[in-house]
């Protein structure tokens, strides 16, 4: 079990069940799953980019990534259906914990002028959404294996009723939320 399960198991848990006054241990806030995705842009095109791009993100989550393909054609970005459109992989139980843990522990800390995350980030169905600038923060990414420097949007998905649940959820978790509104 990953430190961070465990964290969230002993403290957390009890800490949000205290807060909320929630009476069902079912009805307990938890997190579901991490979706991390990388859109592709003009880079779609060159398969040796979206292969290093594909493998990055694996690399990163520890779990292979998937190619995803446009299901419409749109002509204003000249884009047909079936084209590969980006990267993304989805974590859960394990892996998701260990991958929140590294992005606590290690990744965000090296981000430079790092002032915290974005609390606005939710999207009213107790989700939270935020970008990181490029991959070189994480530490299995070497520099000199990578094409070309992309961001990613994170999406962490709970089980919460609402944002206010959710955010106190991840506040305890540990994710540094931006001082502030």
């Amino acid at each position: 079990m990953n430190r961070l399960q465990e964290k969230f198991t002993a403290e957390v848990q009890p800490a949000v069940v205290k807060e909320f006054n929630i009476t069902n241990p079912m009805l307990t806030p938890k997190l579901e799953k991490i979706v991390i995705s990388v859109g592709a842009g003009e880079e779609g095109k060159d398969t040796k980019i979206l292969q290093n791009i594909t493998d990055t993100i694996s690399l990163i989550a520890g779990q292979k990534a998937v190619v995803t393909m446009a299901k419409k054609s749109v002509a204003g970005f000249k884009v047909r259906a079936g084209y590969p459109v980006g990267v993304k992989v989805t974590l859960r139980n394990e892996q998701m914990y260990a991958f929140l843990d590294k992005l606590i522990s290690v990744a965000l800390p090296r981000v430079k002028d790092f002032r915290g995350l974005p609390r606005t980030g939710f999207d009213g169905r107790a989700n939270y959404n935020f970008g990181l600038n490029e991959q070189l923060m994480f530490p299995e990414v070497e520099y000199d294996n990578i094409m070309k420097t992309h961001g990613m949007n994170i999406t962490i998905v709970t089980t919460a009723s609402n944002d206010k649940e959710a955010f106190k959820l991840l506040e305890l978790v540990g994710l540094p939320f931006a001082k502030g509104k």
